[in-house]
């Protein structure tokens, strides 16, 4: 299964500067080629180029050619500061209906890759997490938006429920 980057990522309309999308996203990983294989396997991606450093293999690109999108790997230990994302969500890919993400559920238990149930998350679609070899979270969404522009919304965790405010908090 080949995921349609270009459906999620058409023409951002209104924007300033003239992006089409995203083009890469890159993480680092402790074993290089675990990680190269399980989002090979996850997105259905292909070896498109590596990266040496003294004579050893420090980070993989791997691509989806046709719809021009890749992932970066690069081995933790060789990063400037060896980050960790463990738990965190650092992108959110967008599956095309809410009923199709049944389908991303179903490609992970054939690969045997763990995966969070399905959220319902109200207004705001459903989300499923899949936590890759290093637990840096891929979050799955379909159904959810940020609303039109010049409309806000802030949410506040806390104990109990998430609650939602209107006027921002962040100055900048």
């Amino acid at each position: 299964m080949s995921m349609r980057w270009t459906e999620c990522c058409e023409t951002l309309q209104g924007m300033s500067l003239p992006l089409v999308g995203v083009r890469q996203i890159k993480l680092p990983v402790t074993d290089l080629a675990r990680s190269a294989r399980w989002y090979s396997d996850l997105f259905d991606l292909e070896l498109a180029a590596e990266f040496t450093e003294d004579a050893a293999v420090r980070g993989v690109v791997l691509a989806d050619h046709a719809a021009g999108f890749v992932i970066g790997l690069r081995e933790r230990e060789h990063c400037a500061s060896t980050p960790v994302l463990d738990g965190f969500d650092v992108c959110a890919f967008e599956v095309s209906t809410i009923g199709q993400m049944s389908t991303v559920a179903d490609r992970c238990d054939e690969l045997g890759i763990a995966h969070s149930d399905i959220q319902d998350r109200g207004e705001f679609g459903v989300a499923m997490d899949v936590p890759d070899p290093d637990g840096t979270v891929m979050r799955f969404v379909a159904g959810s938006h940020t609303g039109p522009a010049g409309t806000f919304f802030g949410l506040e965790f806390g104990a109990g429920p998430p609650t939602f405010y209107d006027q921002p908090r962040l100055s900048f």
